[in-house]
């Protein structure tokens, strides 16, 4: 038990040194990756598990995916990502996916969070309310 929670606190602490003004480095994940090979500390398997599991979560905080129906305005991803860099205090850069299904409208996903605001969306909260 104390093991996993040293692995958890170590890969926490190297997760925070990959950061750069809270921001993800690459060229500090890739220091931390070559001292890795190069020292081999004690249970480095298992921090490094759990370290690409911290890295690909910050990752996914910086990505969002914005599903559209139809054509977008356009500056509307333009102000889509400045939304969610002032939400979120940090850069966010998107791929875009055009999905018919929203019907009209977009839904914004990053990381855990998901906003929409589409028709598909309006219709099967309404669909549930009346059931």
């Amino acid at each position: 038990m104390a093991a996993t929670k040293q692995v958890r606190t170590t890969a926490r602490t190297l997760l925070k040194l990959s950061l750069v003004d809270r921001q993800l480095s690459e060229a500090k994940v890739g220091e931390i990756l070559a001292w890795f090979e190069q020292k081999r500390p004690p249970r480095a398997v298992a921090i490094l598990r759990e370290y690409q599991r911290l890295v690909a979560r910050e990752v996914r905080r910086s990505r969002a995916s914005i599903e559209h129906a139809g054509a977008l305005p356009a500056g509307a991803v333009a102000s889509i990502l400045s939304e969610l860099s002032r939400i979120y205090h940090r850069p966010v850069t998107a791929e875009t996916h055009e999905n018919p299904a929203l019907i009209a409208g977009v839904r914004v996903s990053i990381g855990d969070d998901v906003f929409e605001r589409s028709l598909a969306g309006q219709l099967d909260l309404l669909s549930a309310v009346t059931t």
